[in-house]
């Protein structure tokens, strides 16, 4: 069904990995020095009440894909279900900062996209579709707002996967960060579960549907980002992300038992497929998110109970497939994605 090559692009990832093991997600002193320099006569008061509306603006309108809690339930799931090659291969790429828990920077792409030097990367969290078909097609949406073919979510999937393949080779002859292409594939993995992260171009995703959950005005983006999973710790786990998680390990291993290897399966016996779980997502954003999700309407119980399985499910295929593909990248003899 999805016969083309993996995108051939580094996404300015061609550093010396050994060289950055700290996550680069604040400027450095002479960075900040030259930001202070492109307008001298702005004062310390200027730059907050900038920073402040930033801020703010960010809060509004930003594509955080699941949010903290969301990323952190995925790459935790991930983590459990990891061979030996991948876990080791997983614990020598991540940051000293993350002590060896991939949990720990499943959103560092969404705390470094809003900095100047990694803006480009704010076009890979998502992909956009034509309005109310209900499908997705590669060729046709993989581009960036200004037109860059496989500048989309599932180009940047291929990107990072053939990217890490290189682990097996000498670390002399590595020409990406293999740092950051892990921190990214395993960010991006989860963007692509979330249904939105395949929404309409028409309304940015959701980002555009004014809506309120419960008593809270917001947009219907952030609803499946945060607030669906947000009212379901508070309502069914005592507020204690531990518990979800625990409660969807327990789905995978009985529930959801039998679908796990089709999850795992990758079509054309490939090292990565984005492509099927895109589809997946626009499919089940027509039918559950846009659905009785019109401008200015308020969502509540029946909304939120009917949304949450979907919700829970797409975290718990999230985990399972990042955990996949990483078995296959780093398994000793890995497939090529593009092939």
């Amino acid at each position: 069904m999805y016969n083309h090559e993996a995108p051939k692009y580094s996404i300015r990832t061609r550093i010396n990995p050994i060289d950055h093991r700290n996550l680069p997600n604040a400027p450095s002193q002479n960075e900040k020095s030259e930001e202070a320099r492109i307008l001298p006569g702005m004062t310390r008061f200027a730059f907050f009440v900038i920073g402040r509306a930033l801020v703010l603006l960010h809060l509004l309108v930003g594509i955080q894909a699941w949010g903290k809690e969301g990323h952190y339930v995925i790459c935790k799931i991930a983590e459990g279900l990891l061979t030996k090659d991948a876990t080791a291969a997983v614990k020598m790429l991540l940051p000293d900062t993350a002590e060896g828990d991939l949990a720990a920077v499943c959103s560092w792409a969404d705390e470094i996209r809003f900095h100047y030097k990694w803006r480009w990367s704010s076009p890979l969290h998502y992909v956009d579709t034509p309005d109310f078909k209900c499908n997705y097609d590669y060729s046709r949406d993989c581009h960036n707002p200004a037109g860059n073919r496989d500048r989309c979510v599932s180009g940047a999937i291929y990107n990072y996967s053939t990217q890490l393949v290189s682990f097996q080779e000498s670390k002399d002859e590595w020409k990406y960060n293999l740092t950051e292409a892990l921190m990214f594939l395993s960010h991006f993995i989860g963007d692509i579960h979330q249904p939105l992260h395949v929404g309409f171009l028409g309304d940015e995703g959701g980002n555009t549907i004014i809506v309120r959950w419960y008593r809270r005005k917001t947009n219907l983006h952030h609803v499946w980002d945060t607030m669906i999973i947000e009212s379901a710790l508070k309502k069914f786990y005592d507020s204690d992300l531990d518990s979800m998680i625990r409660s969807i390990q327990n789905n995978i291993l009985e529930g959801w038992s039998e679908d796990i290897p089709l999850w795992e399966n990758c079509v054309t016996n490939r090292t990565v497929c984005p492509d099927p779980y895109a589809s997946e997502s626009v499919r089940l954003a027509c039918k559950f998110a846009y659905r009785n999700a019109t401008p200015g309407v308020t969502l509540t119980d029946d909304y939120f109970l009917t949304r949450f399985p979907i919700v829970e499910k797409r975290l718990a295929q999230g985990g399972v497939r990042l955990a996949a593909t990483l078995n296959r990248i780093f398994a000793p003899h890995p497939l090529i994605s593009q092939e």
